[in-house]
């Protein structure tokens, strides 16, 4: 079972990194019921289909989500460590965010790591400037290792100098999560 959820990672992780080099304006953002409004691309009545910056942060992105039973990340890691992988809620803050379109986000572990949250199906992003808002997440985690050419594109996403870039030369073994639902909240 375990194999199957790396595998699942593998694939999810390949898919956001060859989908995030897509340009914004590509079919794939302007399917029926799409518009521009102010550069950010909108389904219609629905905030789930932001590209960019957005004015007002928090919200539902992807399936609608409450804050009830979420865990902690102290308490994802104990149990994808005991268990190999977890399916529910998880609580914490944005640490970083994809800057190219919201495709990805951090949350910094309890031992200074942090976990990259991918969305399931390439299906919808956060705001770009989302950093710092504490935030709920429903979806799997498990222990995979992302590849040195997917920590460059991540690495570059996150504004890294090219030598920053270049410096990256192994895997890394890491706790990543799919979220299906996140719900941003206010700042406090």
């Amino acid at each position: 079972m375990l194999k199957k959820y790396l595998s699942l990672a593998v694939v999810v992780s390949t898919i956001a990194f060859y989908s995030c080099q897509k340009s914004e304006t590509s079919e794939a953002h302007h399917g029926e019921g799409m518009h521009h409004e102010g550069g950010m691309h909108h389904e219609e009545g629905s905030a789930e289909a932001v590209i960019g910056v957005a004015e007002v942060v928090p919200g539902n992105y992807g399936e609608e989500i409450s804050a009830t039973e979420a865990i902690s990340l102290a308490d994802l890691v104990e149990k994808v460590e005991a268990e190999g992988s977890f399916e529910g809620k998880i609580m914490g803050e944005i640490q970083d965010v994809c800057t190219s379109k919201g495709c990805w986000l951090t949350m910094e572990l309890p031992d200074g790591e942090s976990i990259r949250v991918t969305f399931k199906d390439y299906g919808f992003f956060v705001p770009t400037n989302s950093q710092g808002f504490p935030i709920v997440l429903e979806g799997v985690a498990v222990f995979t290792e992302t590849d040195v050419e997917t920590l460059r594109h991540y690495a570059k996403d996150q504004g890294k100098s090219q030598e920053e870039i270049d410096a990256i030369v192994s895997p890394k073994k890491e706790i990543t999560f799919e979220a299906t639902g996140v719900a941003i909240l206010d700042k406090a």
